[in-house]
């Protein structure tokens, strides 16, 4: 059901951008005003300072609010993500149903030794109500962060609050732990994959990631659906309990498996700040970009042994959907190019991994997003970036490695690539359980492993900057699969660094493999 408007006539809304409407709603006096209620929030429980009203919210605290008994209070939907340095930083973050006092985690080197301690922030969010659909909502995030750690070690940690212990008796059972990344590069696995949703089939995608043991896990965009149209539009359907859903589905891996995650169209929720980040910002903790600290919470960067990770917010120059385009006003780009200049520059970074939502290839239903093609690409090209991993269309789907926009050197399943020879191979893992999977255009037939046909040219077409759609044919469309699935990518260093970068079903058959070398 479609949520009615909640003051924008629908015309102008497909005009505006997320800023755009945001103003609108502040400044116009009428009912709106708990729409900006929801902003200030958001916007003054992030950032510390003043929300659109100008009045400033608590950080750490929130006291005021109405409280359950502290032992009748669960936490939940515990997830973890790195600090800048994941050899010694992580953060961990979870959920409370309602409002509790001095939150905190304990964590030790031993599940029953906890000795340590660390106060936690709450980030309380207030989803106003729309008359005859939903009530306001209040959700409390909490987030701690641990700095100092050591390399390679396993902790084990335990989040409470005043009246919740981890440590009592009748709570140990929920006591789990972490690896920071270790000191010196060593062989690893991570895995990845985009649109997830809350389901069945979603949660059997997680439950398959556990068997590949990963250091991490990339989250490609399209979480949690939560806002189900996906336009950037104060008028879309949403359902912000959708949220408590997925953190619960996600806790039994992302308790344990840093769970890094970008933005995507759908991640876009216009309910809370200018740019529809806030909502994100209450319920994650990442790594700041530096070029817009804590506004822009799907960029920022990371180095896990010999790969350095890149996450980038494809909203800011998507042509498709341009309810946020050109939002960082350019500044992301240019950290782009700050970024990989420096992780080409660092002595122990083998492999640059490139992740962000919009495709920058693919033939599937949103096909390639030239905003995505036009901005990044000569930069990925420039600095040799290694993989690209995206979403959006909820296919599998696989490049040759791309040149020019031209296919460098053709990958068949098994095969292996030099990017700074050959192009960057594009990989769309956007199968990670949202129930609706694309296809593709008609008349082109599925291949990937154990089942490979004839490589033929495809019909598809990529976004322009006036929101039309232009015509292409391509070569470069090397393996394509038409159900739930996720990437393994295992990295090994050495004299012969390289990356194996597999594809599996829902089922746990292999789809797709191929290997990134550097020299081959």
């Amino acid at each position: 059901m479609e949520t009615p408007d909640v003051g924008i006539p629908p015309r102008l809304a497909e005009r505006m951008s997320m800023a755009e409407q945001y103003e609108y709603l502040r400044t116009r006096p009428t009912r709106r005003r708990t729409l900006v209620t929801a902003g200030a929030v958001a916007g003054g429980l992030l950032t510390g300072c003043s929300g659109p009203t100008g009045t400033a919210a608590p950080t750490h605290s929130n006291s005021s609010l109405a409280q359950a008994p502290g032992r009748a209070v669960t936490p939940f939907g515990r997830h973890l993500s790195f600090g800048a340095d994941p050899r010694t930083q992580m953060r961990v973050s979870w959920q409370v149903p309602s409002a509790v006092r001095r939150p905190y985690i304990r964590f030790g080197t031993r599940p029953d030794d906890l000795g340590g301690r660390t106060g936690a922030e709450v980030r309380a969010l207030r989803t106003p109500g729309v008359e005859g659909v939903r009530e306001a909502v209040d959700q409390y995030y909490v987030h701690a962060a641990l700095d100092d750690l050591l390399p390679g070690t396993t902790y084990y940690y335990g989040v409470g609050h005043d009246g919740f212990d981890p440590a009592a008796p009748e709570h140990r059972a929920t006591i789990t732990s972490f690896r920071t990344a270790p000191a010196r590069p060593e062989r690893f696995v991570f895995t990845a994959f985009g649109d997830q949703g809350v389901g069945r089939e979603a949660a059997a995608v997680d439950r398959l990631l556990l068997r590949e043991k990963p250091a991490f896990h990339l989250h490609a965009g399209d979480i949690c659906y939560a806002n189900a149209a996906g336009r950037g539009r104060t008028s879309d359907a949403y359902d912000p309990t959708a949220w408590d859903g997925f953190l619960r589905q996600s806790e039994p891996v992302a308790r344990s498996v840093p769970w890094m995650v970008t933005t995507g169209n759908h991640d876009m929720e216009a309910w809370y700040s200018p740019d529809g980040y806030g909502g994100q910002l209450a319920r994650f903790s990442l790594p700041e970009s530096g070029f817009a600290p804590r506004t822009t919470p799907g960029a920022y960067t990371f180095t896990y042994g010999n790969v350095g990770v890149v996450a980038l917010d494809a909203n800011d120059v998507s042509y498709e959907i341009p309810a946020n385009l050109g939002h960082t006003e350019g500044r992301q780009t240019a950290w782009l190019r700050r970024t990989l200049a420096a992780l080409r520059a660092a002595d122990n970074v083998d492999f640059v991994v490139v992740f962000f939502h919009h495709c920058a290839y693919s033939t599937s239903a949103h096909a390639s997003d030239g905003g995505v093609r036009a901005q990044w690409l000569p930069l990925f090209a420039q600095y040799r970036v290694d993989l690209v991993i995206n979403g959006h269309n909820h296919v599998y789907e696989r490049t040759d490695a791309v040149k020019d926009g031209q296919v460098g050197r053709a990958v068949p399943v098994g095969g292996s690539t030099d990017p700074a020879r050959d192009g960057t191979v594009y990989v769309t893992a956007g199968g990670g359980g949202r129930r609706n999977l694309h296809g593709f255009p008609a008349g082109v037939v599925e291949s990937y492993e154990g089942h490979v046909t004839a490589h033929e040219a495809v019909a598809s077409f990529r976004w322009t900057k006036s929101r039309d759609t232009a015509a292409e044919t391509v070569e470069w469309s090397r393996v394509r699969y038409r159900g739930y699935s996720f990437l393994s990518v295992e990295a090994v260093g050495g004299p012969a660094p390289r990356l194996t970068v597999s594809a599996r079903a829902s089922d746990g058959a292999r789809i797709d493999r191929f290997e990134v070398r550097r020299g081959a």
